[in-house]
């Protein structure tokens, strides 16, 4: 091996285990005028040795990060109660608290989070909740309890307790770029590389019960697309034809796949049956279809095309075999994604010669700008629907931000390393307390 040649690699393998231990982080930029004041008590722990992790941080970091809750720095506690009987109520008062959150955390064969929550200016307990669940998952369940406060105080479920994929890219000189898929909670933390490639990896997408995902591979000298389990890490490839093979996207139900292939000539939609691996087309079009993505009710999928010669987004119907027009304003609007109720989409939009991520309502076909930066691209939508996901440049670096559907709350998720793009978040996947 020649001096040059042996130098990139050892260069590749150290950059790639720097990679791998990095982590998204959290800045955040945009919250509500008047968020509501709340105390995270660091709940008490009633077991041996020390606490699996800091749980009242966790619920801490969550609240924050919504941007409709402002949480009292610790430093400012004058107490640190863990029962109703602990509670001072004048001590909380005197800070200006709304809220406060107080817990314990006790630990047998699973773990267990105990939480209340206070009124502070009535003077009242307005909920209680437990958790449970193995000390390994110490952090999903401080995301549970999150997602319990949040749908009390703001009557909309939380979207805490899910997960998050991405792709990374590590730049190497003189070298391939390295490209990870990685799965992580959807604060940044615990990230796990699913895979690892000298190929890009591209769209990846998750079934309804997040048990699975999908995505586009080009290990194989050209985009092939994968299944894989989480749990087990088994995979599955699903197509390998000549030409594109690209953007899976699951029903509804999990038993079918949309998918762009280009094998019989231009780029159409395909559906796959899961079960029999048997392809039905479902668009046959000269243009450039692309980017399909399920209604909830699974009885239509959403694509691009430019058919009308540039791209625009259209709507499928799976009962009658017809293709109506969806947008209208603009002359880009791509990469559609629904919100679980059906009515609001949030898509790619350009204005301006800039990309944005903008919100359609589809019963006032009003079009919404969420964001202002250049290039903004791959939204993926919260299961609640209250917060979109998306990749940007900032700092000429690529990386993750999230916006709220009333374009209210922002916050970066930069990687403390490489290039981060092509976000999806995940379904619900633990039941909520």
């Amino acid at each position: 091996m020649r001096p040059a040649t042996s130098f990139a690699l050892a260069l590749c393998l150290l950059v790639l285990a720097a990679g791998a231990r990095a982590e998204l982080t959290i800045e955040i930029t945009q919250g509500v005028d008047n968020p509501t004041p709340i105390a995270v008590v660091p709940f008490a722990w009633q077991g041996s040795g020390s606490a699996p992790a800091d749980i009242a941080a966790v619920v801490d970091g969550d609240l924050n990060r919504s941007g409709q809750f402002s949480p009292v720095p610790r430093a400012d506690m004058l107490g640190l109660p863990s029962t109703k009987a602990e509670i001072y109520y004048r001590d909380w008062r005197a800070i200006n608290t709304e809220y406060l959150l107080i817990g314990r955390v006790s630990q047998d064969a699973q773990m267990r989070i105990e939480f209340e929550l206070f009124d502070v200016l009535r003077q009242t307990r307005v909920h209680t909740g437990v958790v449970t669940g193995p000390a390994s998952e110490a952090r999903m369940l401080a995301h549970q309890v999150s997602d319990a406060i949040y749908e009390k105080l703001t009557g909309i479920p939380g979207a805490f307790a899910t997960r998050m994929l991405y792709v990374s890219v590590t730049r190497v000189p003189g070298a391939n770029d390295y490209y990870r898929l990685t799965l992580a909670d959807s604060d940044g933390a615990r990230p796990i590389v699913l895979l690892e490639s000298r190929e890009p990896v591209l769209a990846p997408s998750w079934s309804p019960d997040g048990r699975e995902i999908a995505y586009v591979s080009f290990e194989s000298s050209r985009p092939a697309i994968y299944r894989q389990e989480l749990a087990t890490g088994r995979r599955e490839q699903l197509t390998n034809f000549k030409g594109l093979n690209g953007s899976p996207a699951w029903s509804p139900d999990g038993n079918t796949m949309a998918m762009v292939l280009s094998k019989d000539g231009s780029p159409d939609i395909y559906l796959m049956n899961l079960a029999t691996k048997r392809l039905t087309r479902i668009t046959s079009h000269y243009a450039i279809d692309t980017e399909p993505t399920w209604m909830p009710d699974g009885n239509s999928l959403l694509f691009t095309s430019d058919r009308g010669g540039r791209p625009q987004i259209y709507r499928y119907d799976l009962r009658s075999g017809s293709t109506e027009r969806v947008t209208y304003e603009g002359t880009y609007n791509a990469r559609a994604r629904v919100a679980q109720d059906g009515r609001n989409v949030v898509l790619v939009h350009q204005k301006d010669g800039a990309f944005h991520i903008a919100l359609l309502d589809l019963v006032t076909n009003r079009l919404h700008p969420l964001t202002s930066t250049q290039l903004d691209e791959s939204p993926s939508i919260a299961p609640n629907g209250s917060m979109v996901l998306y990749a940007t440049k900032y700092a000429e670096q690529g990386i993750l931000a999230a916006v709220s559907v009333d374009g209210g709350v922002k916050f970066r998720l930069p990687a403390r390393q490489g290039d981060v793009r092509e976000p999806a978040w995940s379904p619900y996947m633990h039941r909520r307390p």
